[in-house]
């Protein structure tokens, strides 16, 4: 397995050059402060990018897909009845188990509707959609229960399981191209977030007093929403080819997670924080051919909150986001707002942002209660018709400003290729004075229709070849 590489190697290896496989020029140019800007495609700035998606391949290479034995298990040989109201919760677990004992293979879910309270995946286990099938949730949050160990908003407790669950597996799948239908509303689970206020004021002030994890135990009465799809501490996973319909909070969720395959979802639930993936403290992760019509960020990626961050302080890294279509709400690519542990080695090529009401382009949220490293984030070849607002949206005074403990660091973030149609503003970056945001670098890109000023403050950003609305752009004074 190739060696991955921290910031201190990717700077210690600036400007070498590639040998036996090992990327060795991966940042040139990384964490130095630029003389002057340049309109060319060269220099150190222009030509770090380049070197660096060489190590995009190989975490494309090195990300495997688990293989399953070629075993079926049907859900209706257990007693599952495709009528949408009898309850296949008892069946599906047979199935998995039957299956897991077997040595694995597929759980089959043939043609019409099941009904269906939490999912549980185990070892060696593939739970297979089939066309025309549909799993329907249920909405009674008893079939959540008993609590499992599990996360809201970036904190480890007790809670209702998320509907699809697997903790500590290895090798497990969600695949197939029927559909998944968590069937939230503003009757059910989408009414919860404005009654957590209360529970989400008790889980937060646990983590800053230290409460062991085993003790912060809700569930019923807290009303904190679960994911949809939830892989925690689990290894070779494959999310595949499922449609993802009306979810109750995030969609698809690794957590604590390595070697992951998410692929060609179609993801459409416009409910409040349906984010589409939301990437937790895990590494080797590949994001391909996914739509992303979605209520929240399209792809979002985390590492933890606060002092529960602190506590865990396990990076998201080495992640490839590749060939999707995202279509809304707000960050297309967003690196927040949990990501105490810090993300790092990102990479986001060859998609399309096509949205009426997408907000941002790249989102990095974090401030001096979050802090965190972001960095190493590289986007190429992008097609953005519409942003409602900035095409890179990082403020360190978001939310609380600098009333914290912490200092966010992002640096090294490069655009390259990237073709913009419209967007209100190019870029709303403010850093602190203490830590600017540091070399973040446009190359070859072009934003046709921007309609307002930008806001860049503290932040050390270069040129190389860009233009907006049809203007040679080398100076970001000239965007203020």
């Amino acid at each position: 397995m190739a060696r991955r590489l921290n910031r201190k190697d990717f700077l210690r290896l600036s400007g070498g050059t590639l040998a036996g496989g090992a990327l060795a020029s991966a940042l040139a140019g990384t964490g130095t402060a630029h003389a002057a800007t340049t309109t060319g495609s060269s220099g150190p700035g222009a030509g770090a990018g380049a070197d660096a998606w060489r190590y995009a391949e190989q975490i494309a290479r090195r990300v495997e897909a688990p293989r399953f034995a070629p075993r079926d298990f049907d859900i209706t040989e257990f007693g599952a009845t495709p009528d949408g109201t009898s309850p296949a919760t008892e069946a599906i677990r047979a199935a998995i188990s039957a299956c897991h004992r077997s040595g694995g293979g597929r759980v089959v879910v043939p043609a019409g509707s099941f009904l269906t309270g939490a999912i549980h995946l185990r070892d060696n286990v593939n739970l297979h959609v089939s066309e025309g099938a549909t799993l329907l949730f249920s909405t009674d949050p008893a079939d959540y229960l008993p609590v499992v160990l599990t996360r809201f908003e970036g904190i480890e407790f007790m809670n209702y399981s998320p509907l699809i669950y697997a903790n500590g597996c290895t090798n497990i799948a969600v695949t197939g191209t029927g559909t998944l239908d968590g069937q939230a509303s503003t009757e059910n689970w989408w009414a919860w977030g404005s009654r957590s206020s209360e529970g989400w004021t008790r889980l937060q002030q646990m983590a800053r007093d230290g409460v062991p994890v085993e003790e912060r135990v809700f569930g019923r009465g807290y009303y904190l929403r679960s994911s949809f799809i939830q892989t925690y501490r689990c290894t070779n996973v494959l999310i595949e080819g499922v449609t993802i319909h009306r979810s109750p909070m995030w969609e698809v969720h690794p957590v604590l997670s390595r070697n992951i395959t998410i692929r060609d979802l179609h993801i459409d639930t416009h409910g409040p924080n349906n984010d589409g993936v939301d990437i937790e403290c895990s590494r080797d992760v590949v994001v391909r051919g996914c739509v992303f019509d979605v209520g929240d960020d399209c792809v979002a990626i985390k590492s933890g909150r606060e002092a529960d961050g602190l506590r865990v302080n396990v990076p998201s890294e080495d992640i490839l986001i590749e060939q999707c279509l995202m279509r809304l709400r707000y960050g297309a690519i967003t690196i927040g707002s949990e990501m105490t542990g810090g993300a790092r080695n990102i990479f986001v090529r060859d998609c399309r942002l096509d949205g009426p009401n997408l907000y941002f382009g790249l989102y990095i949220k974090t401030n001096s209660h979050r802090g965190g490293v972001a960095e190493n984030v590289y986007l190429k070849n992008l097609e953005i018709s519409n942003l409602t607002k900035e095409v890179i949206s990082c403020n360190f005074y978001r939310g609380k400003g600098d009333t914290g403990p912490l200092t966010p660091r992002v640096r090294n973030v490069e655009l390259r290729n990237v073709h913009v149609g419209q967007a209100r503003n190019a870029f709303s970056m403010s850093g602190y004075p203490r830590s600017p945001i540091e070399d973040v670098r446009i190359v070859n890109c072009s934003f046709d229709d921007i309609r307002q000023p930008s806001t860049i403050t503290d932040v050390d950003m270069t040129f190389h070849n860009f233009r907006v609305n049809g203007v040679r752009c080398s100076d970001p004074a000239q965007l203020l």
